[in-house]
């Protein structure tokens, strides 16, 4: 039983050359931000300074990001980790200055309001681990392309394959041109948040290829746009209780996550939007344009041959 059920069949391909459109511009104009802008890449990926510190006690977040910026490190990174008393400090690179001078700076600018905190662990992150790390997560995208597009290709028809793949480049793109066009911080923790809505859209356009083949089955002498729209139509109860009760959760990281998971939410948030969208007017849309039909999922039951006379 649909907890949102949609009596009527909603005609979503009557507007897909519009939202082709649109979804193209936005496409390019992403594009464009990440070409043009760049990434405000974090320290994981350029390299800087990690410190590890301890604190007699429940360490105040808020007030060591506030010493840390009045120091000048406005992209410095501060978030607990183990305990609420330990604390993990990534500072950015600084030119003429070493390792050992930017933590000692820190260090002793912390010591000033809490004298009795220890310092744990000092690092240097080089720009070459950061290469490999924005290379590694490259690596990892094509990877993950590769296999929901085999995936796809073997469960469906490679029609819907090349569908569901560029609905999700279309999301990746989407979301990483945000962060381009706005220069927020792109960590691996966004990294992180790309992939699963890879993972995440790839589903949505799983379940309404699966109503399509099931209604080019039951609905024999519809027409593909009918059969897609029905299709979408039919899913959508589904796809209000899981995008809903996804983004309550994110929502909640967003709001009361700090600033550790606020990128990761928000990377999160603007992909369930562009996933539910690019599933009906990407993916859906691209399948249509590809031509995909119904002999396409339904093989024709091939006829017995006439069995040969037996010998008496």
């Amino acid at each position: 039983m649909d907890l949102f059920p949609v009596k009527r069949t909603i005609p979503f391909m009557r507007y897909a050359i519009p939202a082709n459109i649109l979804s193209f511009s936005l496409f390019v104009l992403a594009v464009g931000f990440i070409v043009f802008r760049g990434l405000a890449f974090s320290i994981e990926f350029t390299g800087g300074t990690v410190m590890e510190v301890s604190y007699p006690q429940a360490a105040n977040l808020q007030e060591i990001r506030t010493t840390v910026n009045e120091l000048g490190y406005e992209d410095a990174q501060v978030q607990s980790f183990g305990t609420s008393r330990d604390v993990m400090i990534r500072l950015p690179l600084r030119e003429g200055s070493t390792t050992a001078q930017v933590s000692e700076q820190v260090y002793n600018e912390l010591r000033k309001s809490v004298p009795d905190i220890e310092r744990r662990r000092t690092e240097f992150v080089g720009p070459q681990v950061g290469k490999e790390l924005a290379e590694d997560g490259a690596l990892a995208l094509l990877f993950v392309i590769i296999g929901i597009m085999g995936y796809l290709a073997i469960r469906f028809e490679w029609k819907f394959a090349v569908a569901a793949i560029v609905a999700n480049l279309h999301d990746v793109v989407i979301i990483i041109g945000f962060f381009a066009a706005f220069q927020w911080e792109f960590s691996l923790s966004v990294l992180a948040a790309v992939l699963a809505i890879l993972g995440y859209s790839v589903n949505e356009s799983v379940v309404i290829f699966d109503r399509v083949r099931e209604n080019f089955r039951k609905m024999r002498k519809a027409t593909t746009v009918e059969v897609i729209d029905d299709a979408i139509t039919r899913t959508m109860s589904r796809t209000i209780i899981t995008h809903g009760s996804t983004q309550i959760f994110v929502l909640t990281m967003l709001l009361f996550g700090g600033p550790t998971l606020f990128y990761f939410a928000l990377a999160l948030t603007i992909g369930i939007f562009f996933g539910i969208y690019s599933s009906i007017y990407v993916g859906s849309a691209t399948a249509m344009w590809l031509g995909v039909k119904r002999e396409d999922l339904i093989k024709p039951i091939k006829k017995k041959e006439d069995a040969e006379p037996e010998l008496p």
